[in-house]
């Protein structure tokens, strides 16, 4: 469990501050530019999707878009494009069904990473719902030295899936950490007997949150 000296490491590509910044993923563009000609609507996952949309087609704005998560309806916001629809819950399955029921008429494109968690294509092909996919980036992890693996009763930030993935690629993880993760879905990436707390919200703010008081609630002991 924690001990008083616990440091809070953030796994995500940006620094935050109070946090050590640990980045376990790097993102790589797989085409030239992206094919907006038969679609008339846009469909995002991740933030990263859209920065990538922006370096590789900036026409991507002129498309309404579908966003999942918060952070991903922020970041089309942020550089101009519409969001016209972002489903109430965080996660695939039911983000399919509402697609089913609302857009079932629409040519849609949904601008991916080369692996995703959940197949959206396949399900949504299920209820006749032909979904366009470009694949434009991929994500590959960042490769560490066994003396820069985060000190015992660490508490360590897990945005996604993969955060967890290349960290164990990096470092066996210690009994004494305690993972923080953005959402329930996150949770069974991790090792099996991991001492964890989800965040109130899926953002990295709520993440840091939680792990600050966790930080708290153990020195105070």
């Amino acid at each position: 469990m924690m001990h008083a000296d616990g440091m809070i490491y953030l796994l995500s590509p940006l620094p935050r501050e109070g946090t050590i910044h640990l980045p376990m993923i790097r993102f790589s563009p797989l085409v030239p530019t992206i094919d907006l000609s038969t679609c008339d609507t846009l469909l995002f996952t991740s933030k990263q999707a859209v920065k990538s949309a922006e370096v590789l087609n900036p026409e991507w704005k002129k498309y309404p878009c579908l966003a999942i998560g918060s952070a991903t309806a922020k970041e089309i916001e942020s550089l101009g494009g519409k969001v016209m629809y972002q489903p109430k819950s965080f996660y695939a399955e039911t983000l399919s069904q509402e697609i089913i029921t609302q857009f079932k008429d629409k040519q849609i494109l949904y601008l991916r990473p080369k692996q995703v968690s959940f197949d959206a294509k396949t399900f949504l092909a299920k209820a006749g719902i032909d979904l366009q996919e470009q694949i434009i980036y991929e994500t590959s992890c960042i490769r560490y030295e066994q003396k820069e693996k985060p000190d015992k009763n660490a508490i360590i930030i897990f945005t996604s899936p993969s955060t967890i993935h290349c960290f164990l690629k990096n470092f066996e993880w210690d009994e004494s950490y305690t993972a923080v993760i953005i959402g329930k879905a996150t949770k069974k990436h991790l090792p099996v007997h991991t001492h964890y707390e989800v965040a109130d919200r899926p953002t990295i703010d709520a993440c840091i949150l939680k792990a600050e008081q966790i930080l708290l609630a153990s020195n105070s002991k």
